[in-house]
């Protein structure tokens, strides 16, 4: 896609950037990750974003890995919690939402939000989930730690946008164009935004 000059046509607004600038914004904004979790068969799928924030590797992206290495950058004094966490929220099915932080490899810490949703199969037993993580540090202004949402809440707006813009992330496949790829990712950034504000993050 161009237009005539070379430049590449930026999806999203029409006007010529290159797509690595659009990239980068997106990066430093909010950097938001996507993440599936097929609970059967205990491994954990994420994009790049997920990836370089949950387990310090971007390079394991869109490639199933174990329990343990999914959470290799999870701050220690958040693991013994997080996993009881998600344990539950995931049988009890419906949302899944918490704050915690992660440790970069260069020891920055950072505060994430997580919000997914948990799948059962007909007999109530837990299947899968997927979600999105944002990086909501700047957000934070203090040293509290809300976990909430393990409830099987009913969908609003926002949650089933959400579902949907996740699914479509993983519909997607290399032979998608990168302003499509790029188009999806800022939607995720923007609903990750709400959904942050929403939590009374703001």
């Amino acid at each position: 896609m161009g237009d005539g000059s070379g430049a590449p046509i930026n999806a999203i607004d029409g006007f010529s950037e290159p797509l690595d600038r659009l990239r980068a914004a997106l990066d430093a904004s909010c950097v938001v990750g996507t993440w599936d979790w097929d609970i059967v068969g205990g491994t954990m799928m994420y994009d790049a974003g997920a990836a370089r924030l949950l387990t310090g590797d971007a390079s394991l992206a869109d490639t199933r890995i174990g329990s343990l290495q999914a959470i290799a950058a999870v701050h220690p004094d958040d693991h013994p919690w997080l996993l009881d966490h998600v344990q539950q929220a995931v049988q009890a099915g419906g949302l899944v939402l918490a704050e915690y932080r992660v440790v970069a490899r260069d020891g920055a810490v950072r505060w994430l939000l997580n919000r997914g949703r948990a799948f059962q199969d007909p007999f109530g037993r837990p299947v899968r989930a997927s979600g999105i993580i944002i990086d909501i540090t700047e957000l934070r202004e203090d040293g509290e730690r809300p976990v909430v949402g393990s409830e099987a809440t009913p969908l609003d707006s926002l949650s089933r946008a959400a579902d949907l813009a996740i699914a479509l992330k993983r519909t997607l496949d290399d032979d998608a164009s990168a302003e499509i790829h790029a188009a999806v990712d800022r939607l995720l950034m923007c609903l990750g935004r709400a959904i942050a504000r929403e939590s009374g993050l703001h």
